[in-house]
């Protein structure tokens, strides 16, 4: 049993579909698809049951999960042993998808310039995706959403959710904007959001559908086209521009806890100085950010 056929396993299991499964292990759908069959034929059970929409375990899937998962975690152990010997100052940093690039930015600017020699390997993920690998022992540290009140995790801010709509919109100047008052305008969506769901709901719930110019996984991106005027879309309050203004909705109150998650084992002690040091600064550096 080859290590790439768990990973592909996971990955759907992470993601509930084989394409986008396929996407996050940077393969073709097929090559994916394939490999799944492969796993299964090895093991000689399925392990997915197949719709439409999405997939879902088999019985077996689901026994099998675990081992899955224990097994990748022993690897990565044993990746980790050996790279830390190598690279004793070398942080692995996980960052949800939907945390702006700009805000990770200054953090790892600020903590490099106060603690040069320090190297990050940084990956991008959705929040299981994160929560999986710490378990794994695949990373140190993550910044991701809180959503349970707990010791595994650090809150380091709070926002809220709110309109992107480029500086030369109609609307622009408002100080609130109702549902209604966007039944016409071109709607951005941002597939990786976190209250998608939430916000399609504020607006049907109005029965106001506007009209869906562009989808996409890339934050930054969608940004962009707000302040191009392609579109307006709903972000969090993180998001800035100089070219977009934030508006809030009106009865539109989703919030988020952004947080520093924690290694899951005791790190190495010649890495367990660096490690603390960026917990302290990261917590510092939110603490004194502007609100």
């Amino acid at each position: 049993m080859e290590l790439y056929l768990l990973r592909y396993f996971l990955a759907v299991v992470e993601t509930g579909s084989f394409t986008k499964a396929a996407q996050a292990c940077l393969i073709t759908q097929p090559t994916l698809s394939a490999g799944i069959k492969r796993l299964e034929d090895q093991l000689g059970v399925d392990l997915f049951v197949r719709n439409n929409r999405r997939v879902f375990l088999t019985t077996a899937g689901t026994r099998f999960l675990p081992r899955a998962k224990a097994i990748l975690h022993e690897v990565n152990m044993a990746s980790a042993e050996i790279t830390r010997t190598e690279q004793a100052n070398s942080l692995r940093l996980g960052v949800l998808q939907t945390v702006p690039a700009a805000l990770v930015a200054r953090l790892l600017s600020g903590f490099c310039a106060a603690h040069p020699g320090v190297r990050f390997d940084l990956y991008d993920g959705s929040e299981q995706e994160l929560l999986n690998r710490l378990d794994e022992r695949g990373l140190d540290y993550a910044l991701s959403i809180r959503r349970v009140d707990d010791d595994t995790s650090v809150p380091l801010f709070e926002e809220g959710y709110k309109l992107a709509l480029a500086a030369t919109h109609r609307l622009a100047q408002a100080s609130e904007i109702r549902g209604e008052d966007l039944a016409d305008d071109s709607m951005i969506v941002r597939s990786r959001c976190e209250v998608l769901s939430e916000t399609s709901r504020h607006f049907t719930d109005r029965n106001v559908r506007p009209p869906l110019v562009y989808r996409t996984a890339q934050d930054e991106r969608a940004l962009s086209m707000v302040g191009a005027g392609v579109g307006v879309t709903v972000m969090p309050d993180s998001y800035e521009a100089p070219d977009v203004v934030r508006v809030r909705m009106q009865g539109f109150n989703p919030r988020r806890t952004v947080a520093l998650f924690l290694p899951r084992f005791t790190l190495p002690q010649r890495l367990a100085e660096t490690a603390q040091a960026f917990a302290n600064f990261t917590v510092k550096h939110f603490s004194n950010a502007p609100a």
